[in-house]
């Protein structure tokens, strides 16, 4: 993104872990950012001031509670590769920076699991829908929460007896890779260990045209269903914008039935729309009155019904669209414990990986995506930005500066 954001560069970030990681996202963003391990604050730019208590990475991931569900159950918990925690923390405070609102970002990665009383399960993820298992050459991911009823085509036989051992079976003696070819073929979400590479950004923004000031309570259309899409536009609630959810009649969050007082605070203050999409005419006059755009599904979905992102954003309304994906590829779909094993993110206990947090692709995406949208908005072009769990997490699973 060529843009700065107009009135904070330059900006100064302390040299503490998420102080100087939040200095290397905004610089990430077209922010000009200097890095000075005498600064009084986390970061400053002008008049604005971010205070924050000086951390290691270490303590990031202990005050983010992601802890009860990392690890065996009967062992002591242990930490991630990366710093993932670092990263949550860097991003709310660059947040803070650019929209004077307070976000613990760390705080977000063990949100939903304190509210489910999620626990660890080693390589089973902590709601259990989602398991890692062991091909010939590594180790891999899938999620059967909602497709159980594909492991006879994806083991080619029927299943008589636990279908989880039944796949595990099937995996142990054929390559990672052909593996993860027979889920790509039936539309699984499943993800080899460290399959994608780490980013330079967890982000891909394409600037477009001129398109104006954005006005001060911006309008946020919600398309994203689950976690990181409705988190972003939460986050982006607290800074005053609308915010519209959309939901088709067929399609509902699934969120609403398995944890309905984490659906409460991702949706607080929302307005709820259901749109029957169906009908194209309805969604584009929907999309025509956005500032802001949350697509979380495959493109392909909506480009079927003639809506082009980049075609709308050249017409000047929305301002901003963000794309989630599950992978780089935009057809493969992903859920946060997947994807997360897919970019890498995951602990080691006796030499083999276990799960890291709770679906922790998914907050750290969310997070991420609302300072990405914040620093859009404060510049006077359209953009598209396009992020995906696996590349989030693969971002985050990068060892921190200086190890």
């Amino acid at each position: 993104m060529t843009a700065t954001v107009p009135r904070l560069a330059p900006v100064v970030a302390a040299a503490w872990p998420a102080a100087a990681e939040a200095g290397a996202l905004l610089a990430g963003l077209g922010i000009e950012v200097t890095v000075d391990a005498a600064a009084r604050f986390a970061l400053a730019a002008g008049g604005a001031e971010v205070k924050a208590r000086p951390s290691t990475v270490r303590q990031d991931w202990a005050d983010a509670g992601a802890m009860a569900v990392t690890g065996w159950p009967h062992r002591a918990p242990v930490d991630p590769v990366g710093r993932p925690a670092t990263v949550a923390r860097a991003a709310g405070l660059a947040f803070e920076l650019l929209s004077g609102t307070r976000v613990d970002g760390a705080a977000l990665l063990g949100e939903r699991a304190a509210i489910m009383g999620l626990r660890r399960h080693g390589q089973m993820s902590g709601g259990g829908g989602t398991r890692m298992l062991r091909a010939q050459d590594s180790w891999w991911a899938l999620n059967l929460a909602r497709d159980l009823d594909l492991v006879p085509a994806l083991i080619e036989s029927a299943v008589d007896g636990d279908p989880w051992q039944l796949v595990g079976d099937w995996s142990a003696q054929r390559p990672v890779a052909a593996v993860i070819e027979r889920t790509r073929l039936l539309g699984l979400a499943a993800a080899a260990l460290g399959e994608t590479p780490a980013p330079s950004a967890p982000w891909r923004i394409e600037p477009g045209t001129a398109a104006g000031s954005t006005p001060r309570a911006p309008l946020v259309v919600n398309f994203g269903a689950l976690w990181a899409g409705p988190l972003a536009a939460q986050l982006l609630a607290l800074t005053g914008a609308q915010v519209v959810d959309v939901e088709t009649p067929e399609r509902p969050d699934p969120t609403r039935v398995t944890s309905p007082e984490f659906y409460r605070r991702l949706h607080a203050g929302h307005e709820r729309r259901q749109v029957d999409f169906a009908d194209p005419a309805q969604l584009r006059d929907l999309i025509a009155t956005a500032d802001v755009v949350i697509e979380a599904s495959r493109p392909r979905a909506f480009e079927a019904l003639g809506l082009d992102a980049r075609a709308i954003l050249a017409r000047g309304r929305p301002r901003i669209w963000l794309r989630i994906t599950g992978h780089p590829d935009p057809d493969r779909i992903a859920f946060g414990d997947d994807a997360a094993v897919g970019g890498g993110l995951v602990a080691w206990d006796s030499g083999e990986p276990v799960f890291a947090g709770d679906a922790i692709a998914d907050p750290l995406t969310g997070v991420l995506a609302a300072l990405a949208v914040t620093a859009g908005l404060r510049t006077e072009a359209s953009c598209l930005i396009e992020m995906s769990l696996a590349d989030v997490a693969a971002y985050c699973a990068r060892p921190p500066s200086g190890s």
